[in-house]
């Protein structure tokens, strides 16, 4: 067990949780139910030797990350799983029930030292830049296994990434049959899209100055503003992109079929961090934050944040 501030939050939470499940024990002083479950769950530790890794942080000392995960009542338990919360529970449970909450995402004894698979194999090669190797063993993954979306998505990401436009069109294109598209596999289309247009438009410099000219002349110049969006997106200006977009829908929710919303969906969903697949069960918990007792606990990855003050503001305009 360890305690845990914001100064270490980041090294004993976030940066652990990428190897192994961290169960994080918000507490006080003065709460009776707290001075109850904490030994449990010392037990429970050392009982899963290792499976799990446990830390308390006294929520009334470090109210920034109190309020960072929503919590409204102690003792709260939070599951923290790649970085991400998954679960948790309220309340002073029984030793048994802590486990049976473990169980559904600690992994077994024996799977501790299970091969990864080609696919994490190769995000694991494209994190230490080896991206050839990388885009072979999704491609290895896929061919032994068309069917597989999160493989495809991995590399078609990927090969975006790399600058392998017309490679990644192709490899998304079988996903272009499914009913309803998958949103992750239209973000990415219009995340190529947008490359392309960037590549001819303004000479392919990136450079946004005759749209901003055309915009200082007109602000109703939603195709100068869409075009500027587009090559913001094309860019990586993330904040930037949405923010143009937004002026479209600020002004004009239908114009061109909606296409600055969708390119605004596009971005977000490109954004938002992957479930961890700890969690793939989790019914409609967002890749941002989990359900507990009806209060969304949103983690401390400044990109979901960013995703989540643009889904705010784009269902205010919406709306």
């Amino acid at each position: 067990m360890i305690d845990v501030t914001f100064a270490n939050f980041e090294t004993e939470v976030i940066a652990a949780s990428m190897t192994t499940p961290v169960l994080v024990d918000f507490w006080a002083p003065w709460c009776g139910p707290c001075k109850v479950i904490g030994p449990l769950l010392e037990k429970v530790e050392a009982d899963y030797a290792g499976r799990f890794k446990l830390v308390k942080i006294d929520s009334d000392q470090e109210q920034q990350l109190a309020e960072a995960f929503g919590i409204r009542s102690i003792p709260t338990c939070i599951l923290v799983v790649n970085g991400q919360p998954v679960d948790g529970f309220q309340g002073a449970l029984p030793e048994g029930k802590i486990k049976e909450f473990l169980d559904k995402h600690v992994p077994a004894g024996d799977a501790l030292e299970a091969e990864p698979t080609e696919a994490e194999q190769a995000l694991a090669l494209a994190e230490a830049g080896d991206t050839d190797a990388a885009l072979a063993k999704l491609a290895d993954a896929l061919a032994l296994d068309p069917a597989n979306d999160d493989a495809r998505c991995d590399y078609v990401r990927l090969l975006v990434q790399a600058g392998y436009l017309e490679e990644a069109e192709a490899a998304l294109q079988p996903t272009l049959r499914y009913i309803p598209l998958q949103l992750r596999f239209e973000a990415l289309g219009q995340w190529i899209g947008a490359l392309n247009f960037a590549a001819t438009a303004a000479g392919g410099t990136g450079d946004v100055a005759e749209f901003d000219a055309k915009i200082a002349a007109n602000k109703r110049d939603f195709d100068a503003r869409y075009a500027k969006g587009r090559i913001l997106m094309a860019l990586g200006d993330w904040t930037a992109a949405m923010d143009e977009l937004l002026e479209i829908v600020m002004r004009d929710k239908k114009w061109n079929d909606e296409a600055p919303r969708k390119a605004i969906v596009a971005i977000m969903e490109l954004l938002t961090p992957p479930k961890p697949k700890a969690a793939a069960d989790a019914g409609n918990k967002s890749a941002g934050g989990i359900e507990l007792s009806g209060k969304s606990v949103t983690e401390q990855d400044p990109q979901a944040l960013l995703v989540a003050t643009y889904r705010r503001r784009l269902s205010m305009m919406l709306n």
